[in-house]
């Protein structure tokens, strides 16, 4: 072998290792896990702003395709964490707590959540000491947070009585900032089909303000760059990393 068909049959090694590495990459992307970032302190204080989280795809099943009938697939239960394509926005996806299944009467009544009549008993919530609180769903013809903060009216057609019953194949989802959360409460049911998969470790936590998520111009970009840059390691959160997500 010559010197010349040497460097180019090491190349040809170097470049095909690399394409099949970009090919494994893209698919456990697309397919298996996926990798996401708390924005908002909805989930407080479970998740906070900054959490990075890996996210199973294939918790809940893959949507009707051959993978479900491979994998170890789990029902989702109720205090379950998910990702979801938020349904007002399919471009936006959000990470909610699981509280009501299909079939499930729900109801809140200042700080409890009642589910089938019966109370829900919430370690992980965090509730603001002093907030006032409007039941949910609130009585009908009356105006409340729920109507002027949210789709008004949506819980209307599945309302009984004091309660929204959950319909088939969809979920009720809330955060665990109870007092801090645009849910369920606000824009609806969760379809199934829109559940992306379910958390299951922060792999990096970085201290950001839920605004800096949000500001997405050149220069904001650059700002946030260079912020990372200089506090890399002051502002990550040395100790959630590695946290598996309950």
């Amino acid at each position: 072998m010559t010197e010349q068909t040497f460097r180019k049959s090491t190349a040809r090694e170097y470049f095909e290792s690399l394409t099949i590495t970009v090919i494994l990459a893209l698919f456990g992307t697309t397919f298996i896990v996926q990798a996401f970032k708390i924005p908002t302190p909805s989930m407080a204080d479970n998740l906070l702003v900054g959490d990075h989280l890996l996210v199973n795809k294939f918790a809940f099943g893959a949507r009707g395709s051959l993978v479900d009938r491979i994998l170890p697939l789990s029902d989702i239960h109720r205090g379950d964490i998910i990702v979801f394509k938020f349904p007002r926005n399919l471009t936006m996806h959000f990470v909610k707590r699981v509280i009501g299944l299909p079939g499930d009467h729900i109801r809140t009544m200042d700080d409890k959540v009642l589910v089938n009549g019966e109370p829900l008993i919430e370690p992980y919530k965090n509730m603001t000491p002093n907030y006032t609180r409007e039941d949910f769903p609130p009585p009908p013809g009356a105006v409340s947070r729920y109507q002027e903060g949210g789709i008004e009216g949506w819980f209307d057609p599945f309302r009984e009585k004091n309660e929204v019953v959950v319909p088939p194949g969809h979920y009720f989802a809330m955060g665990d900032n109870r007092d801090n959360s645009l849910d369920s409460r606000y824009w609806g049911f969760v379809p199934k089909g829109l559940i992306v998969g379910k958390p299951v470790v922060v792999y990096w936590s970085y201290e950001a303000e839920s605004d800096a998520y949000r500001q997405t111009e050149v220069r904001d970009v650059v700002r946030q760059s260079w912020d990372l840059v200089r506090n890399f390691f002051s502002k990550t959160r040395w100790s959630r990393t590695g946290r598996v997500i309950r």
